[in-house]
């Protein structure tokens, strides 16, 4: 399958990744103060290798004036909180916008895309912590990281109140405040020398309990549906949708939900009432009826915008499903005459 970057993986897994390439370049240019610890893509000072390494990245941007980039739409490969210290941003999650204001906290997973900057970043300071549970799907258990010291009941409390509910912006708190505004120091501190693990450590565990006392107080409903493996097999036909020019396989596909093949094939009928190598092929051929109908590419780049290793396979794929030719559908497109185009999804 073809890269597309950037991204970060799972086994038999992708996913697009944030490397923050506008706020980098911002910073070089003394556009925004950029002060962050980090691994991996992530800008910033990099951690020591085996301190804390659930920790993706944690600091702060500030911005003195409006800029002139924002951060596109992304996910991380954790569960990202941020807090808007000074300022107001655009924010927008799985498409929705959310105006932020000071003392606005936002919270999102792995598996929501989300844009920072409407579409600009302006002036700001946006401090965040990156925390990779070892999920990369809805349906699988989250993993802590070892030096937490919440109590097995708080975890478990914290654990269902983000993953039962995806709500990602919340009215912030003082003690949210305080607890970032110090890893902030201990950020900064860090250009002296290595940041000490246990302070990092200790702050993070005082900001996960302020900021599962803030959703306790909020007490939002929770929804079980949203950690079932159904859920993660329709977030993933829905991106297949735009990608039907990989060279899928049912292992792929399977291993993109992050399930077995025995399950994905299960829930894509449930969900399509189709197997899964049949809904792929449904979709590409709704896919090329538009193309055909558009009348912009020969049939042979249609074929391969579609995922069809040739012309010929695709001839034969598309007669099979509407019973002429890719060329006479567009003949008939062409002179107003009805092919039932069905809309593409």
């Amino acid at each position: 399958m073809k890269a597309r970057a950037p991204v970060f993986h799972e086994t038999a897994t992708t996913h697009r990744a944030d490397t923050c390439d506008p706020l980098v370049a911002a910073a070089a240019a003394g556009e925004v103060r950029l002060m962050a610890l980090a691994r991996g893509a992530y800008p910033g000072a990099p951690l020591p290798g085996k301190m804390l390494p659930q920790v993706s990245s944690v600091g702060y941007w500030d911005a003195l004036h409006d800029q002139t980039w924002g951060l596109a739409d992304h996910r991380n490969e954790g569960i990202e909180i941020t807090y808007l210290d000074n300022g107001h941003l655009g924010f927008v999650v799985d498409g929705r916008t959310h105006p932020l204001a000071p003392g606005h906290l936002t919270i999102t997973r792995p598996w929501q895309p989300h844009s920072v900057g409407s579409p600009q970043v302006t002036a700001s300071r946006l401090y965040w912590l990156i925390l990779d549970v070892g999920v990369r799907q809805p349906h699988r258990a989250w993993v802590w990281p070892p030096w937490l010291v919440l109590s097995r009941q708080d975890l478990k409390d914290l654990t269902s109140l983000l993953r039962e509910n995806e709500h990602p912006v919340w009215p912030g708190t003082p003690e949210i405040g305080r607890c970032f505004a110090a890893l902030g120091h201990l950020v900064e501190s860090a250009k002296a020398g290595p940041p000490s693990a246990s302070r990092l450590a200790l702050l993070i565990n005082e900001l996960l309990v302020c900021v599962l006392e803030l959703l306790r107080s909020q007490d939002p409903p929770r929804r079980p549906s949203l950690t079932l493996g159904e859920r993660s097999v329709s977030m993933f036909l829905e991106r297949l949708q735009h990608e039907l020019d990989e060279a899928w396989t049912l292992e792929a596909m399977a291993g993109q939900a992050g399930l077995k093949r025995t399950r994905f094939a299960h829930h894509c009928r449930k969900l399509t009432n189709l197997a899964p190598m049949a809904y792929l092929q449904h979709l590409r051929v709704e896919k090329a009826k538009h193309l055909l109908t558009a009348g912009k590419q020969n049939i042979t780049a249609i074929a391969l915008d579609c995922g069809f290793a040739s012309s010929a396979y695709f001839s034969s794929v598309f007669r099979g499903c509407t019973g002429t030719s890719p060329r006479s559908w567009r003949d008939q497109a062409r002179n107003g005459q009805g092919t039932g185009l069905a809309k593409v999804p």
